[in-house]
C-alpha cells in the first residue's frame, strides 16, 4: 500500500513523496480513508490542509481548510522574539492566521500572556482552538481594532506575520498557495508593504517603553520596511538568517 501511495503522489509532482506518504498512512483510519486523503493531496491541497495540522517550532498547529499555512522559516521570527521577551511577555500576534506564531511564542514563554487577531474569521476559528490551551484570546477584526484598549502601551513583544508578497508576484507562488489559502494573507499591495506600514504608523502606540515590534519580510524589502518602522517612531534593526531564509525587521520604544 505505501508503495501506491508514494507511486500516487510522485506522478502528482510532490518532491517529498515518501515522508508524505508516511504522513497520510499514519492519519488514515482505513484504506478507504487513506485513499480519500490521497485523492486530495493529488488534487493539489497543501499537505497541512489534507492532514489538518502543521508542524511549526516543535508543535502540531491545527490547519483548517483555507487557512493559511505557516511557513517554516518563520520559526526564525519566533527565535528572535523570545530572545527579546521577558518572562512575563504580554505578547501580540497580528495577522495571526492560525496562531502558530503566538502559540509557538507562549509555548517558549510559559509565563507569558498572549493575544491576537485575524480579518478573516475562518482563521480566527482555527486560531481560538489552538490558542485555548495556551490561554491566547484571539479576535476578528483589522489589526489592531479589535482590541480591549486596556492592552494599549502595554504590548512587550508584537509580532506581525504581514502579507508582503507584491500583488504582481502573487501568481508566481505555487499553486498550493494561491488556490487554496486566502488572497489576504499573501498580497501585501503593490510593492508588498501596505500591510507592514499601516503596523507600524501605529504599533508605537500599543508596545511598553521597550517593547519590540517583529515582522517578517523579504531581504529586497529591508530599506523600506525599515524606513517605515523609523517613521513610526521605532529605532530599527534587522535580522537575517541565511540558514533560514529569513528576514526580520526589529523595532524597538525607546
Amino acid at each position: 500500500m505505501r508503495s501506491v501511495v508514494i507511486a500516487r503522489l510522485r506522478a502528482a509532482g510532490c518532491v517529498f513523496a515518501e515522508d508524505e506518504a508516511d504522513l497520510l498512512i499514519a492519519a488514515a483510519s482505513s484504506e478507504a480513508d487513506l485513499s480519500a486523503l490521497v485523492d486530495r493531496r493529488v488534487q493539489g491541497l497543501p499537505l497541512e490542509h489534507v492532514l489538518g495540522w502543521a508542524e511549526f517550532c516543535d508543535l502540531r498547529v491545527a490547519v483548517d481548510p483555507g487557512v493559511f499555512v505557516p511557513r517554516r522559516r518563520t520559526e526564525f521570527l519566533v527565535r528572535r522574539a523570545a530572545a527579546l521577551a521577558p518572562p512575563d511577555a504580554l505578547v501580540l500576534d497580528l495577522c495571526c492566521g492560525s496562531g502558530a506564531v503566538g502559540v509557538a511564542l507562549t509555548t517558549a514563554i510559559p509565563a507569558a500572556e498572549l493575544h491576537a487577531t485575524d480579518l478573516d474569521p475562518a482563521a480566527v476559528r482555527c486560531a481560538r482552538r489552538n490558542c485555548a490551551p495556551v490561554g491566547g484570546q484571539v479576535y476578528e477584526g483589522d489589526l489592531f481594532d479589535p482590541l480591549p484598549s486596556r492592552l494599549r502601551g502595554r504590548v512587550d513583544v508584537l509580532v506581525a506575520n504581514v502579507p508582503y508578497v507584491p500583488s504582481d508576484e502573487v501568481g508566481f507562488l505555487p499553486p498550493e498557495a494561491r488556490h487554496h489559502e486566502p488572497r489576504i494573507a499573501l498580497d501585501g499591495g503593490p510593492d508588498g508593504l501596505d500591510v507592514l506600514r499601516r503596523v507600524t504608523t501605529t504599533a508605537a502606540t500599543w508596545l511598553s517603553p521597550g517593547g519590540h515590534l517583529l515582522i517578517e519580510t523579504s531581504e529586497r524589502q529591508t530599506t523600506p520596511a525599515t524606513t517605515a518602522m523609523t517613521t513610526g517612531g521605532l529605532t530599527t534593526t534587522v535580522a537575517h538568517s541565511t540558514d533560514w531564509n529569513a528576514t526580520v525587521v526589529i523595532g524597538t520604544l525607546l
